[in-house]
């Protein structure tokens, strides 16, 4: 039986879920009135698959945007794939749900956020109360991502 209800991973399991629902219904219906996603993901992340012109521009994390031109949406259990103009040049994306940084709707000023352990370590120092746990307090896991740097000026 596990020590404590461990909060943190069960919200992001339940907001991953959220995600996953809304692309789904967005693969099989398209982007309803004026909504857009901003997704950021880490692609170090074992599973993302994009091409190795992008893995070489953006390697650690990069931020896509689903609005006017995307194809093949399609989502599974653990991952969605899509594929995105660069350029000109259609490139199909493959991105885990685990790897989801961010996932901003802008047009309803709707966001998630996904902290990791190498984020909380960036935020403050080990308070010194070591009980061999090496997972961050689970209310600092998850918050909602401000969007004033996604509206237009």
């Amino acid at each position: 039986m596990a020590r404590s209800i461990d909060y943190g991973n069960l919200m992001h399991r339940a907001m991953r879920g959220l995600i996953q629902t809304v692309l789904r219904d967005v693969a099989r219906d398209g982007l309803p009135g004026a909504h857009h996603f901003f997704i950021t993901f880490d692609t170090t992340h074992p599973g993302v698959a994009i091409a190795d012109w992008l893995k070489d521009r953006y390697p650690s994390e990069m931020t896509v945007v689903l609005q006017h031109w995307y194809e093949n949406l399609t989502v599974t259990e653990d991952h969605f794939t899509v594929t995105l103009n660069f350029g000109n040049q259609p490139e199909p994306l493959v991105i885990p749900f685990d790897a989801v940084r961010t996932f901003v709707d802008p047009s309803v000023e709707f966001g998630l956020r996904f902290e990791t352990h190498d984020d909380s370590d960036d935020e403050e120092e080990d308070d010194g109360d070591d009980d061999g746990d090496d997972d961050p307090p689970p209310h600092q896991d998850a918050e909602i991502v401000s969007l004033d740097k996604f509206r237009k000026q």
